[in-house]
């Protein structure tokens, strides 16, 4: 989606806000113990209580309202009965619809104690994430984002998941552009307009390129089960530069 006036813009801030909102308490209520079940209500309940609708589970039919993976599992878990432990690395995807327009954000979490190889992991996903955000200027062509974020990964010894990619969003979960790489792909010529709705959410791995569905249908794993996190942010390309609409 491309914003033509200030009411869309309004509208996609209040339903970006409200995402990164769950998003930060869900991550504040994860500890030992409890279920991705009941992570899940929590995440509901909040989107619920201001009118908005789980795009997953409005757009897909998803079995859950949020996204949520315990490790190896990286994306599009299915909240359910599995117990959190102390050391799981987590990862929390949270996108909703209100008034017709949609919201994406996501995160990992690692729940102490913690490796520090998880904890660096943890830390340079969102360096990553940002690596592509400062990419983001009218007129540049839509692949800078991959090859800023593919070179902060070869530099930090990391590898980047290339079977998920960002995407467009706005009056759709997944909009125009479709699957923007979060590596460098120098055949992609696109540009990036101003006004342009799109996520970044590099999948920075110790050692995966690759994921593969589970026989859930829904869930995704490294083959190898390497660790592997995502962070992500909803913005909006404009001529001062990139408006994150997911801060809560």
């Amino acid at each position: 989606m491309t914003i033509e006036n200030d009411d869309q813009l309004d509208k996609l801030r209040t339903v970006g806000r409200l995402v990164a909102r769950t998003l930060a308490a869900m991550g504040k209520a994860l500890e030992p113990g409890m279920t991705t079940k009941e992570l899940d209500d929590l995440g509901r309940a909040l989107l619920e209580k201001e009118g908005a609708r789980s795009a997953p589970e409005f757009s897909y039919d998803f079995p859950g309202a949020t996204c949520i993976s315990v490790g190896p599992d990286c994306a599009h878990g299915i909240p359910d009965g599995t117990v959190v432990k102390a050391g799981d690395l987590i990862n929390i995807d949270v996108s909703a619809e209100l008034d017709g327009y949609f919201g994406d954000t996501g995160a990992s979490f690692a729940v102490p104690p913690t490796r520090p190889r998880i904890e660096r992991l943890c830390r340079d996903g969102r360096r990553a994430m940002w690596a592509g955000i400062r990419a983001v200027k009218p007129g540049n062509q839509l692949n800078e984002v991959g090859r800023s974020i593919e070179s902060f990964a070869r530099t930090n010894g990391y590898s980047i998941v290339r079977n998920l990619a960002s995407h467009g969003l706005g009056r759709s979960l997944h909009d125009e552009p479709t699957e923007i790489p979060t590596w460098y792909e120098p055949q992609d010529r696109r540009t990036i307009a101003e006004g342009l709705v799109f996520t970044i959410e590099p999948f920075l791995s110790l050692g995966a390129d690759w994921v593969e569905e589970r026989d859930d249908g829904w869930s995704l794993r490294p083959p190898g089960h390497q660790p592997t996190v995502q962070y992500e942010h909803t913005l909006v390309a404009t001529s001062r530069g990139p408006l994150i609409l997911t801060l809560a």
